[in-house]
């Protein structure tokens, strides 16, 4: 293995996240029942495969105490300010943040590595993405000892050509998710440079709000996880779901109306969205777990039932994806909704090695744990088998399906 330091900063900016992670933020800010939230968040690897996380600890630490150093600049503050949906207030909280290490905990766990933040909500929830980029890449140089450019650049070839300019693909379009989980912040500058010049009709934006700012791109994103996670700790149980919608919708009033349907499933996201106030208001869904297929047909179906028309609606697909599966994807729905993608780790770590399939998830807020129910079974994510089946019983999942994935 070569060695894991860097003559180089894997993150220069605080901007090198996923819009989501600012507007959740911005949420969480504005919303008076998480003022005195503390969360814990901890790292996953659900493919370590001979590779020694461990080693990596040193790099890791020394990447994110650079990280802990990083302010908001002008220009970059400036820039979030021309979005319609950033507030003033907001944008005046950013000029004084930074992140800090007092709220960083990792250690080896055998080869894996144990890693978690634990502190105050709006103080540690932007740790995520900056900590898996700086792993992700290091796995890049330290396991795999770099990658051949000219391999990447032919396999980024490959794709471009499946989605060359034919009659059934018109109106498909896709964004890069792939920040977390890219070989390299360079490659994934290059694979946007490209992929802007060479399919201006097709590719729409980028989750990365540094790319998005230098490359002239439209930023995408809305909510993730933690958003309805967190509502656990705050609220009665049962209607955690309900709530995260409703408050989501009380911030941005309307705007960056794409949901998030499967923290509790897409049957009970069903049966807590199925009420003309949200169906109206959210723009769209998105899917992140179990057939898209499937899903696909019961967001549509739900639509139907409520007496909006689908069509008016957008499905964001954004699990584990490829170019050949958004094409089926697209063929199956093309013309019944408004389709979307959101393409990461075959679009940004497709170069030649195995990448690694890591997440860092919520797993507790004001000292009690919290979960997501996937409608995948290996995503979920919770240390406490005893909580997560009660939270299953809660939202109508047989609890003996559900499993902890740590």
């Amino acid at each position: 293995m070569n060695s894991a330091r860097q003559n180089r900063w894997l993150i220069d900016s605080l901007l090198d996240t996923d819009l989501y992670k600012i507007t959740m933020l911005q949420a969480f800010y504005h919303a008076p029942e998480f003022r005195t939230v503390a969360v814990e968040w901890k790292f996953a690897c659900r493919n370590r495969r001979g590779f020694a996380l461990s080693a990596l600890i040193p790099e890791i630490l020394r990447q994110l105490e650079q990280v802990c150093t990083l302010h908001f600049t002008e220009v970059e503050l400036d820039y979030l300010a021309t979005f319609p949906f950033i507030k003033p207030d907001f944008i005046e909280f950013l000029r004084i943040f930074h992140l800090d290490m007092r709220f960083v905990e990792l250690q080896a766990k055998g080869e894996d590595i144990d890693l978690r933040f634990r502190g105050p909500l709006i103080h540690v929830t932007l740790f995520e993405i900056y900590a898996l980029a700086i792993i992700s890449e290091l796995h890049t140089f330290a396991h795999c000892g770099g990658f051949d450019l000219k391999v990447a650049r032919k396999k980024l070839a490959a794709k471009i050509a499946l989605l060359s300019p034919r009659e059934e693909l018109s109106g498909f379009s896709f964004a890069d998710f792939g920040t977390r989980r890219r070989a390299s912040k360079d490659w994934q500058q290059e694979v946007l440079i490209t992929l802007k010049q060479q399919l201006p009709e097709t590719f729409h934006g980028t989750s990365s709000l540094h790319f998005s700012r230098l490359l002239n791109l439209r930023p995408i994103g809305t909510m993730a996880h933690e958003w309805l996670q967190s509502w656990q700790a705050v609220t009665r149980l049962a209607d955690a779901q309900k709530a995260a919608l409703e408050a989501w919708v009380r911030e941005y009033r309307g705007r960056l109306g794409v949901a998030l349907t499967d923290c509790y499933s897409m049957d009970s996201f069903v049966r807590d969205f199925s009420d003309p106030y949200f169906g109206k208001l959210y723009d769209g869904l998105r899917h992140d777990s179990g057939c898209p297929l499937q899903w696909g047909e019961k967001a549509l179906k739900m639509y139907q039932d409520l007496d909006i028309d689908p069509g008016s609606k957008t499905l964001v697909f954004s699990d584990s994806l490829n170019f050949p599966r958004m094409i089926e994807i697209y063929q199956h729905f093309k013309g019944r909704a408004k389709i979307s993608f959101g393409i990461g780790t075959n679009l940004m770590n497709d170069v030649g090695h195995q990448p690694l399939d890591i997440v860092i998830k919520l797993v507790a807020a004001n000292g009690r744990p919290v979960a997501k129910i996937s409608d995948e079974p290996g995503k979920s994510m919770c240390e406490d088998l005893e909580y997560l089946r009660y939270l299953a019983t809660v939202y109508g999942i047989d609890p003996e399906t559900v499993r902890t994935n740590n």
